[in-house]
């Protein structure tokens, strides 16, 4: 990744009392094994990219399977992480990170060299049920790994410049897709989930190698109670921020593989093309923008910013409902563009807030829990998402699946408030004066 030049490095001002955020501080700041994580980021994510974009057109309109059926597949991906994330805590906890993220990444391997050549149903159940082990193990594993480098404020940089970085690898693999698939050469999608196989060899490469001495666990103190799902579920906190979590999956994320690319080709009739290069756009404001975002915030009430997220998601939506004013024009391209680039803003506040807080209310030895909650409310989210709007939008409702958006946006918002009453100031990332 590269480096900035000519900025101050991390300091506190006399004027504002909030650190100063540079790069070059940052990435001065972290150990070696954060190095490792954030340099390979961009490359491990490459491949999930190509993919990512066009996986329900392949299941629809390249094997011929209908929407609802492939939305129902692509929840199927959430639902098995759904099942496994709660163990996949546990075990991250008790055998360590690294372990866990060797054994999702190499199901996520196997899982896309099935889809490659997947034809029928049972196959692509077969496929997405690694996809979903994967996600459901990786996600907890992954963050308690991060936590276990680096603390502070510095974690909740490293939150934001990772996600920049998994967004470059997906926006690049979004565009070179983009311009290589081709609904009438199935082969084109054969190949692009071939290269997103591939690309698992370098997190396996890199967890085997350089990060092979880093477990990712801790020890839980001999007077410290034991702590189970339920306990954490029981801090109001923890619960108002797993809903949040779900409300942001099912508008967002649980969307974006499917409501927002079958929307896009069913009511503005655009192209595969300009749904690659909306996901370009969606990239380059992620990280352009992603360290001026990190320095607006870093010091302030992290739910402030996810307010802010909440107002960019609702004007994301409005622009897609344009979409369907001039199918297959000028407009609705220019609306689909519009969409991701604004969505991908409010995306920003979102990684920067949400996996901080979960953390950093979290004590070493439980992190792994901690972060398979915070997990399991996101492939909920992730499972109601690609079914809803496939129902929806298989039934020509998509004013309806517009409108299930922006409500959930609004009860988000109060869900927002609610959480800030709840979290200490150190939780919510204001910086002592």
């Amino acid at each position: 990744m590269g480096v900035g030049t000519g900025c101050q490095s991390l300091q506190v001002t006399a004027t504002t009392d909030r650190p100063k955020v540079s790069l070059r501080q940052f990435w001065a700041d972290l150990p070696t094994p954060g190095r490792w994580l954030l340099s390979t980021v961009a490359i491990q994510t490459l491949g999930r990219g190509l993919t990512l974009p066009f996986t329900v057109i392949y299941i629809h309109e390249v094997r011929g399977i209908g929407l609802g059926t492939a939305g129902t597949l692509l929840a199927l991906i959430a639902v098995v992480a759904l099942l496994v994330t709660g163990p996949g805590g546990s075990l991250t906890d008790r055998l360590g990170a690294r372990r866990m993220l060797i054994a999702g990444t190499s199901a996520q391997l196997v899982g896309c060299t099935i889809l490659a050549f997947a034809t029928t149903v049972p196959m692509f159940v077969a496929g997405f049920v690694l996809l979903g082990f994967n996600f459901g193990v990786s996600w907890p594993a992954f963050n308690a790994l991060i936590a276990s480098v680096v603390s502070g404020q510095l974690r909740q940089q490293y939150f934001g410049v990772n996600f920049a970085l998994v967004n470059l690898g997906i926006g690049l693999g979004g565009v070179v897709g983009g311009l290589f698939v081709d609904v009438n050469e199935p082969m084109t999608f054969t190949w692009i989930f071939l290269a997103d196989a591939l690309s698992m060899l370098v997190p396996l490469g890199l967890l085997l190698g350089p990060l092979r001495h880093v477990h990712g666990r801790a020890e839980r103190p001999a007077d410290a109670p034991t702590v189970g799902y339920l306990d954490l579920l029981r801090r109001p906190p923890v619960l108002w921020l797993t809903f949040i979590t779900f409300l942001c999956t099912f508008i967002g994320y649980g969307q974006i593989e499917s409501g927002f690319p079958a929307f896009s080709r069913q009511v503005g009739e655009v192209s595969t093309q300009v749904i690659g290069f909306a996901f370009a756009v969606n990239t380059l404001v992620i990280v352009a923008l992603q360290f001026t975002v990190l320095k607006a915030v870093t010091g302030r009430r992290r739910t402030r910013g996810l307010l802010v997220m909440v107002a960019l998601w609702v004007v994301s939506w409005l622009i897609l409902a344009a979409a369907g004013f001039g199918p297959e024009t000028m407009l609705a391209a220019v609306a689909v563009v519009a969409f991701m680039g604004v969505f991908g803003l409010g995306e920003i506040f979102m990684q920067i807030a949400i996996p901080a807080i979960t953390n950093d209310m979290a004590d070493d030895h439980i992190r792994g829990r901690a972060n398979a909650v915070n997990a399991g409310a996101f492939q909920g989210g992730a499972i109601l998402g690609p079914i809803v709007s496939g129902l929806l939008l298989e039934h020509d409702l998509p004013v309806a699946f517009i409108a299930t958006m922006l409500g959930g946006l609004v009860v988000m918002a109060v869900a927002v408030r609610f959480l800030e009453r709840q979290l200490t100031p150190a939780e919510n990332g204001v910086t002592a004066g």
